[in-house]
Order: structure tokens, then C-alpha cells, then sequence
């Protein structure tokens, strides 16, 4: 016969003191909040005393009304169930109560899985269905079908028409959709507050006024290479999306000033905006956009070769962009040092900054980066040909958590630049393609493998990522040392290194050559290729690679036979010093 109610109660003191001798130690995390102390948190002490008094009752109904998990509030109860990854267990969650299911299926279907076409189907399936116990068309909140974007057409979306809660539509690379698919799926989306049509070259400014008329909260915009869309729906969506904050149009080549004047007059909140290569892009529409958009964090016009020094400096001399972290100015080719001093002058905390192939500047612009200090972490200055050593190595003394460098086809830097590069303790990659000057010292200073007379032993290197196409000075032995004092390295390239690409025993640990002008020469080591080609020089090598490689009498003017053997290649090849640099990333 069961206990009274008063029994239970009067036991109430012990049974807790048991269970509390019993329960785990309390762990450091216990003193965090609940909601920010573990990702799943199914060992958890909550209701531990009540517990041990229901499993006293031998009624079974009475213990499983009154079990822990059923007192938890449904925030609760949501917060634990968003700490699951695995769609199946989600599922799992879902079939074992009503309560559980009312308090995790949300969860389940905020981002249904649609990576294959079975899942794919079974979510139309669902969405589309009028007997269901849940409303699951209203419960979808990110729609991406990306994954399967050679076969998404404007039929199959046709089913998600009737969720009109979507907040984030992603249709990267679903080349077969139109106007048609498109409109469809945003005509009534309220909600929406980010789309990605990347890639979707059949779709013209007809869907993009649809998201004028219809998504006034939208917040991000991407609609990379559509070459059909105008400055007629940007400029609408521009006046009526005024909360939008980030914007992609690379390779609208369509698009003019007229697009970017609306954006800065009428998105006060823009944080990032990508205007590569939009080539009709010019001096207003900039100078308006950074004047305005005070918030700015990112800005990216590589390849818009109207902009000239003039689009920085018209910026009104009073006005500072503290937000303003990346700035990309890639082949901007009529910027010169004047313009680069403003950017400096007015963006004193960019973390990112891109000068490839800005080729007037010249040391007089590296100078005025050095006054980033350690704000700059990324610095990218490939085909800038005028930059010489003592600009490098004044960089490297102001700035030094540079973690990115590249001086791709700056030809006259020297051993000395790269040995001052080695000092940078945070350096994780650097690009050297065809710094033809730099020999086997460079590489032992990247290596850490020859610290400075009376300075502290120096450990590994944490390179990860080193380009080193086209030095043609390098040699085997350089290479080998940087590869044992590199543990790290992932990504090793080698092209036109006589060293290398001549030697079909090392070439076979190579990723595989593109089909283009590089194939003959073509030498870059990847991931477990880095790995596989360490250890077979470590086994192999008939020499000790600790050992000296060079002398420090030998002169270092006059141009080597293999030096010219290298060229005459080089030019056999079609690869000249104003090429661009092919390196993959």
C-alpha cells in the first residue's frame, strides 16, 4: 500500500540529504548561468530531490506525470533541445511526448535539411500536406537548397510558396530557375531579411522589384554575377529596404552610380557592401558612400578602374571611420600614394587592407600603413613593383601582428625583407611569387632554423600557408629545412622551381596541374601532399638537411646559368613578370 502524502513529506529532509550524497560534485561551470554552462546539459541535478520521492511511488501513471523533465517550462525545455546538432535526434525528440514535440519541433523545422534529393522530397512532402498535426509551411524559417542547385527548377519550388515565414532564402549556384521560381517564392515573404541569388544569370530586375514591394525588412542582399539586373530594381530596393546592411553586387556589370548614390542616401545601417569589378563604378558614388555610411565595415571595389585618388579625397576632412575593418582596392590602377595617406588618415583601425596591383603607390603609401600599427593583421601589396626593403622592414617593425602578407612580383625586395618578415610572430602565411631575388637565407629565416647570434633558441614556425612560385634561386636543401621547421604547413607552392618540378620523384606528391600555360611547370603542394613530401625527404635525402647550405662569403651579384636557364623556361612558357599570380588558395 502507497505512503500518504504527509509520509512523503515528513521524509522529505532525508530523501533530499541522500540524494544530494549521491548527486555529482558541482563543477567548475556550475557557477556559470545555466543558459551558458553546457551544450547539453542531460546530467543535470535540477529536480533530483522530487525524483527519488516519485520512484518511492509504485503507481507508474503517477511517476511519469510527475517526472523532472515534465516540470521544466517550455523555455527551458526549448534551450536544451537547440543544443542538439543531429537532425535524427531531433526527430527522435519529437516522438516521445506531445509536450517534447510542441517544444522541439520548431527547432527541427526552422532549417529543414535539404542537402539530397530524398530529404528534399520528404520536406515537399510535408510542407505541402493538409493533414498534419503541425503547420510545418509556417514553421520554416531558412530555406537553402544550394546543395542541390543543378537540379532546382522553378516546378520544384513551387511547394514552398505556401511558406510565408521565411527569413533567409538561399538559392546560391540554382542556375535552371527564373523570374518565374524566383517571384514565387518572394511574393508575400513579409519576413524575409536575407536573399542569395548568386549565380542566377536568368534573373533580371522582375524578381528584384518583387523584393521591393514585398521585403521591407530585408538586411542582406546577395546577387553576385546576375549580369541582367540594373540600376532600376537596385534603386527601388535601395528606397525601400532601408534597413538593409549588407550588400554583394560582384560582376553586375550593369550597374552605375545610380545604384550606390541610392544605397548611401537611403541605408544609413549598410555594414558591408562588395562592388567588385563594377566596372562603371565612379569617384561620386564612392566618396558618397563612405561620407554616409558611417557604420561601414567593410568595402570592397577591386577592379573598378574609374576610381581615381579624387573618390578619398573629397571626404570631408572632418570626418574619421572608426568602424571601417576591410578595405579592398584590388587593381584600382590609378590610385597613387596621396589617396592611400587619406584612407589612412581617415580609417586608422583597418584590420584588412588589399593594394594588389596598385602600381603607382610606392614606399611613400607602406609608410603611412605603418601608422595602423597593430591594428593590421592582413596586407596584400602583390605587383605593387615600386615597394623596396627599407619599406618592408619598417612595416614589419610598426606592425607587428601582421598575420597575412603577400608581395607577389615585387622584384625588388631582397633577402633582407623576408629575414625582417620572420620576426612577425603571429605570420601565418606569405605570398612570394616571383620575388626572384630571394634565395635559400629567406627560407631558413621563415624556417627559424638559424636564430641571430646571441638571441634565444627559436622554436617551430607557425606557417601555414607559403607561396613561393617562380624564386628561382631556391633549392632543395632551403626547401626541406622550412618543411621540418614548418609543422603546421598546409599549403606549400613550388612552381617554376627548377629544384622541384624537374624531379618526378618529389612531383608525385602534387596536386594535380591545371590544364593551362603553367602545366609543364606546375608544383604545389596541398594538405596531406605537404605531409607525404616531408617524410619522404626525411627518409630519402642522401644528405644532412640541418647542415650548412650556403656561405655567407658568397657574393650575391651576377646572374647564375641557372638563373638564365630558368628565364629562357619561363619565357618558353608564356609566363612573363607581368603575369598574374596563379596561385590556388
Amino acid at each position: 500500500m502507497s505512503r500518504s502524502r504527509s509520509q512523503v513529506a515528513r521524509n522529505g529532509g532525508s530523501t533530499s540529504a541522500s540524494s544530494s550524497a549521491s548527486s555529482p560534485e558541482r563543477a567548475a561551470e556550475d557557477d556559470m548561468d545555466f543558459f551558458t554552462a553546457q551544450r547539453n546539459d542531460s546530467q543535470s541535478s535540477i529536480g533530483i530531490d522530487t525524483l527519488k520521492d516519485m520512484t518511492m511511488s509504485p503507481a507508474p501513471v503517477q511517476r511519469h506525470v510527475s517526472s523532472p523533465i515534465s516540470r521544466l517550462p517550455p523555455e527551458l525545455l526549448i534551450y536544451i533541445f537547440s543544443k542538439i546538432t543531429s537532425s535524427a535526434d531531433l526527430r527522435s525528440c519529437v516522438l516521445v511526448s506531445k509536450t517534447w514535440s510542441r517544444n522541439c519541433v520548431d527547432l527541427l523545422w526552422h532549417r529543414p535539411l535539404c542537402n539530397n534529393w530524398e530529404n528534399l522530397s520528404n520536406v515537399v512532402a510535408s510542407v505541402g500536406s493538409r493533414d498534419c498535426y503541425f503547420p510545418y509551411n509556417e514553421l520554416v524559417r531558412r530555406l537553402n537548397l544550394s546543395s542541390l542547385n543543378s537540379e532546382i527548377n522553378d516546378g520544384t519550388v513551387q511547394t514552398f510558396v505556401h511558406c510565408g515565414r521565411i527569413e533567409r532564402l538561399t538559392l546560391t549556384g540554382c542556375v535552371m530557375l527564373t523570374d518565374l521560381g524566383v517571384r514565387s517564392l518572394i511574393d508575400g515573404s513579409r519576413g524575409l531579411l536575407a536573399l542569395d541569388i548568386t549565380g542566377l544569370d536568368s534573373v533580371t530586375d522582375y524578381s528584384l522589384l518583387a523584393v521591393a514591394d514585398n521585403c521591407l525588412r530585408l538586411q542582406g542582399l546577395n546577387i553576385t554575377d546576375c549580369s541582367k539586373i540594373t540600376d532600376e530594381s537596385l534603386v527601388a530596393v535601395a528606397e525601400a529596404c532601408r534597413y538593409l546592411k549588407r550588400l554583394k553586387l560582384n560582376n553586375c556589370s550593369l550597374i552605375t552610380d545610380k545604384t550606390v548614390l541610392a544605397v548611401a542616401y537611403h541605408c544609413p545601417s549598410m555594414l558591408e557592401i562588395d562592388l567588385h569589378n563594377c566596372k562603371q563604378i565612379t569617384d561620386q558614388s564612392i566618396t558618397a558612400l563612405v561620407s554616409r555610411s558611417r557604420q561601414l565595415r567593410e568595402l570592397r571595389v577591386g577592379q573598378c578602374n574609374l576610381i581615381t585618388d579624387n573618390a578619398f579625397l573629397e571626404i570631408p576632412s572632418h570626418l574619421t571611420f572608426e568602424s571601417l575593418r576591410i578595405l579592398d582596392l584590388t587593381a584600382c590602377v590609378q590610385l597613387r600614394d596621396v589617396a592611400v595617406e587619406k584612407i589612412i588618415e581617415t580609417s586608422p583601425r583597418l584590420r584588412n587592407l588589399v593594394l594588389a596591383k596598385c602600381r603607382e603607390i610606392t614606399d611613400r603609401s607602406v609608410l603611412a600603413i605603418t601608422r595602423l600599427g597593430k591594428n593590421l593583421h592582413y596586407i596584400h601589396l602583390g605587383h605593387c613593383v615600386q615597394i623596396t626593403d627599407s619599406a618592408v622592414i619598417q612595416l614589419v617593425k610598426m606592425c607587428n601582428r601582421i598575420r597575412y602578407i603577400d608581395l607577389a612580383c615585387c622584384h625588388r625586395l631582397t633577402d633582407l625583407s623576408v629575414k625582417q618578415l620572420a620576426t612577425l610572430p603571429k605570420l601565418r602565411r606569405i605570398g612570394l611569387v616571383k620575388c626572384n631575388s630571394i634565395t635559400d637565407k629567406s627560407i631558413l629565416a621563415l624556417a627559424k632554423a638559424t636564430p641571430e647570434p646571441r638571441s634565444k633558441p627559436q622554436g617551430p614556425s607557425f606557417l601555414e600557408r607559403v607561396h613561393l612560385s617562380y624564386c628561382i634561386h631556391l633549392t632543395l636543401q632551403g626547401i626541406h629545412a622550412l618543411l621540418n621547421q614548418c609543422p603546421k604547413l598546409t599549403h606549400l607552392s613550388l612552381t617554376g622551381v627548377q629544384a622541384f618540378f624537374l624531379r618526378e620523384d618529389l612531383i608525385k606528391f602534387c596536386r594535380e596541374a591545371p590544364p593551362d600555360h603553367q602545366r609543364n611547370v606546375f608544383c604545389v603542394f596541398s594538405g596531406e601532399g605537404v605531409n607525404r613530401l616531408r617524410y619522404y625527404l626525411n627518409e630519402d635525402l642522401p644528405y644532412d638537411p640541418e647542415g650548412t647550405m650556403y656561405d655567407d662569403r658568397d657574393g650575391e651579384d651576377g646572374e647564375t646559368d641557372q638563373t638564365v636557364e630558368m628565364a629562357g623556361m619561363m619565357h618558353a612558357t608564356g609566363l612573363g613578370a607581368d603575369d598574374e599570380d596563379m596561385e590556388d588558395d
